[in-house]
Formats: C-alpha cells, sequence, structure tokens
C-alpha cells in the first residue's frame, strides 16, 4: 500500500491500521514524492490525497495511472461534486470525505482490492468476449469502448460498471445493487456510497452519450441502447 498525505497524523494512522491488518505501507507526504514512490515500490493499492504541497492529488493520479492502472482511494476535505467528479474522472476508484473513520476507510480498501482480484478473474474467464448492444460495443479481453465507432478511455471502475449494465440491457439496477456487485462493498450504504456511483453514472454520460443510461428516480439506473 501506498499513503500519500501530507498530514503526518492523519497519514501515520492510516497507515497504522493498513499494518495492523497485515498491509505492507509506505508513506509520502507530497505529490512528488507520492509519484517517486509510486514508480520505486508499485503498490497494490494508493491511498491519496487531494491537497499535496509540490502538486495536488489529482496530479498524482493522473500520473500513477498514466503508467500502470493501479486502484486509488481518494480522501478530500471537500464534498463538492465537481472535486469528485474530476478525481473519478483522473482514475481515482473511490473517495472518502474527511473526517472518516478508519473502519470505514478499511472496508473501503478491502472492497477495492476485492474488486480487482474479482475483475482479473472475469477478464480470464471472458477472454475474447465482445458484447454489442446497438451502437455500443465493449471488448472485454481489451477492456475497450466504442460507442458509434468512437472510442472512449474509460478508468477500470467505469468499464466494470458499464459492463455489468450491458450484461443486464434495461432492467433497473438499484444503486445498493451496484455498490455491492460493482464496488463489492460488504455493507451497501446511503450518502457517499451511493454519491459514487451517482458520479460515475455521471462519467459515464458524459463519456458516451447521455442518453446511455436511465435514471428511474428513487430506484437506480438502466442502460438505454438497443440490443
Amino acid at each position: 500500500m501506498l499513503v500519500v498525505e501530507d498530514d503526518v497524523t492523519i497519514a501515520e494512522s492510516i497507515a497504522a491500521r493498513l499494518r495492523a491488518e497485515g498491509f505492507s505501507v509506505d508513506l509520502a507526504h507530497d505529490g512528488p514524492s507520492g509519484v517517486e514512490t509510486d514508480a520505486e515500490r508499485d503498490p497494490d493499492l494508493v491511498v491519496l490525497d487531494v491537497m499535496l504541497p509540490g502538486f495536488d492529488g489529482l496530479e498524482v493520479c493522473r500520473r500513477i495511472q498514466a503508467r500502470r492502472p493501479v486502484p486509488v482511494l481518494m480522501l478530500t476535505a471537500r464534498s463538492d461534486e465537481t472535486d469528485m467528479l474530476i478525481g473519478l474522472g483522473v482514475g481515482a476508484d473511490d473517495y472518502l470525505t474527511k473526517p472518516f473513520s478508519m473502519r470505514v476507510l478499511s472496508a473501503r480498501v478491502h472492497a477495492l482490492l476485492r474488486r480487482v482480484e474479482r475483475s482479473a478473474r472475469t477478464d480470464v474467464s471472458e477472454a475474447g468476449t465482445k458484447i454489442v448492444l446497438g451502437d455500443l460495443e465493449i471488448d472485454v479481453d481489451q477492456r475497450r469502448v466504442t460507442r458509434a465507432g468512437t472510442p472512449a478511455q474509460l478508468t477500470p471502475i467505469e468499464f466494470d460498471l458499464l459492463v455489468h449494465f450491458a450484461k443486464r440491457p434495461r432492467a433497473v439496477q438499484p444503486r445498493e445493487r451496484l455498490l455491492s456487485e460493482v464496488w463489492d462493498w460488504d455493507v451497501a450504504g446511503t450518502g457517499s456510497g451511493t454519491r459514487a456511483v451517482d458520479s460515475h453514472i455521471k462519467a459515464l454520460r458524459r463519456k458516451l452519450g447521455a442518453d446511455l443510461i436511465r435514471t428511474v428516480h428513487g430506484v437506480g439506473y438502466a442502460l438505454e441502447v438497443g440490443s
């Protein structure tokens, strides 16, 4: 694990919790050292604060994701949705708004790791699979997506979310089910969890078209492309 957080007290607290659970943890306290440590250590997951000296966590996320895909849990002191969308757009998989409990952080970390493991198993079992729904084409093996012939650059969690919808076209997917089956959360809740779902849906609409996913008010979402 790599924890990139400029507040030493918070960083040490996170590291202590993760080490108590058996993880090896490296620490960095600014943007440049975060990128450097990631390149040196190749962590399985990065816990990344948004506000960092040197350059911010968004730039750290861009740089480490450009080198290789790695799950990123972003920490932010602000709950502004624009910040969340930007973070998710540069490759973050999930986020927590400060203050947060170490129990919740631990649960999110384990959920991200389970999702990565499940995604790897799915990639092997579905090698060569292509899903075609109307003008939407998903190459599961190569993790490529095009709509009307135009490629879309999706983050890993966006891709997994889209595949989940594509396997169940037009079926309404409640937010809690998405949290459980895509994010692999043990306990699906409300608040920041469902907001994470909403933010990723907005990102998919922005990249693939506003008509792609229909909102079912009070319930969840459904994929609307033809079969």
